[in-house]
């Protein structure tokens, strides 16, 4: 089930009675999070792209019509690298080559061509669009989503994107501690290796939350 061994789902089910820790999810409260699909991750051209984030763009625009159609909210989230050399000098200074850090900085620079969301994303003028500064969308100083949600009565996160294991990850894990009901998307999320996106999940549904299927998210959306 998404690729998650049997040994992790027995483990889930002995912990919490059941695979899915939500049955139902109040689409009033709820919100579809989508991650970073901007050109930087989804053109072919960029060194950053993701392949199978091009294949999920179908899945994320059902979740995306699904959640609108039902009262509930679309967030788009992107990434800017503005400043990111001073704020976030750890990761540009050791983590990255002096190409990568200048390819980063240029490609997620608002205004861009990186910077933009994916043309083949079905962006509706009621959603919220937000930008972010670090992994997380969520953690201290990052971006306004957390004011954002709340101040929407949400208390239901489902999370798609790229990339499952860094961005999405991250945001996922943080909404759960903030006291968000966190679900993330198996096909509406993509990796840059599929090892990697089967490992984000099981840490996930093991630990923080939950793991479904648009369908699945569907079937549970009232």
């Amino acid at each position: 089930m998404y690729g998650i061994s049997q040994e992790i789902i027995d483990r889930v089910v002995a912990r919490r009675g059941r695979l899915h820790a939500y049955e139902t999810i109040a689409a009033a409260n709820t919100a579809l999070v989508v991650i970073d699909l901007q050109n930087y991750f989804m053109k072919p051209e960029y060194p950053s792209s993701v392949p199978a984030a091009r294949e999920i763009v179908p899945k994320v625009n059902e979740a995306a019509r699904v959640v609108r159609s039902r009262g509930g909210t679309v967030v788009w989230v992107s990434t800017s690298s503005d400043g990111a050399e001073k704020f976030w000098s750890v990761m540009h200074d050791h983590l990255l080559t002096p190409q990568q850090e200048r390819g980063r900085r240029a490609g997620l620079k608002p205004g861009s061509d990186g910077f933009a969301l994916w043309s083949g994303l079905e962006v509706e003028p009621q959603d919220l669009q937000v930008t972010k500064r670090t992994f997380s969308a969520l953690v201290h100083g990052s971006s306004p989503l957390e004011s954002d949600l709340r101040g929407r009565g949400i208390d239901t996160v489902l999370i798609a994107g790229t990339v499952t294991n860094v961005c999405c990850e991250s945001t996922g894990r943080d909404a759960m501690m903030l006291n968000f009901k966190t679900i993330m998307l198996a096909d509406a999320l993509a990796g840059k290796l599929a090892s990697a996106h089967v490992a984000a999940l099981s840490g996930f549904i093991e630990n923080f939350g939950d793991v479904m299927r648009v369908e699945e998210m569907a079937a549970r959306l009232a």
